[in-house]
């Protein structure tokens, strides 16, 4: 069982995964049998709705192996079907279920590469807060953009579904 900040971390990708789930399920029962809306994208120069789920699951996914003290390990981002779009999604919220280590790592120094001989160095706290969330939310996002602009019918309720269980009425 992990410790209440690294639980709340894990308990934040895991709802959110499950809302990426869901915009999938949605944009599959809205293409029908085509899996061709994995390849559609905002601009020429921007990476398809495939890996936008790649990319959205690597955040998770790279916090479990920091968690483990393993080196981040990048999913794969050509996703052209429905089934490893779907199994990038199980696989990660598999991988958090397993987490099990205490907020003391968030103390922890860690140094992250982005490539072209670039890196930084950031405390534990600071690598989940400033790196791991806004990249998981910069893709989630981009993904749900996609959809939307390829006429997926969903909206911020689709998007906010974890706070649906939290709704009342008068």
């Amino acid at each position: 069982m992990p410790s209440r900040n690294i639980g709340l971390i894990q308990t934040l990708f895991q709802s959110r995964l499950t809302t990426l789930e869901h915009l999938l399920k949605s944009a599959q029962t809205h293409f029908g049998d085509s899996e061709s809306f994995l390849q559609k994208r905002i601009a020429a120069d921007m990476l398809p709705f495939g890996t936008q789920i790649a990319f959205t699951c690597d955040q998770p996914h790279n916090f479990v192996l920091w968690c483990d003290g393993k080196p981040a390990n990048h999913l794969d981002p050509d996703v052209t079907s429905l089934t490893q779009a779907y199994e990038h999604i199980e696989n990660t919220k598999g991988l958090l279920s397993g987490i099990n280590v205490e907020d003391a790592k968030l103390d922890e120094v860690t140094r992250i590469d982005l490539g072209k001989s670039l890196y930084v160095e950031l405390s534990g706290s600071a690598y989940v807060n400033d790196f791991l969330i806004p990249n998981f939310y910069f893709h989630m996002v981009t993904a749900y953009d996609i959809l939307r602009m390829a006429g997926v019918p969903i909206g911020k309720r689709d998007y906010m579904m974890h706070l649906v269980p939290l709704l009342r009425t008068e």
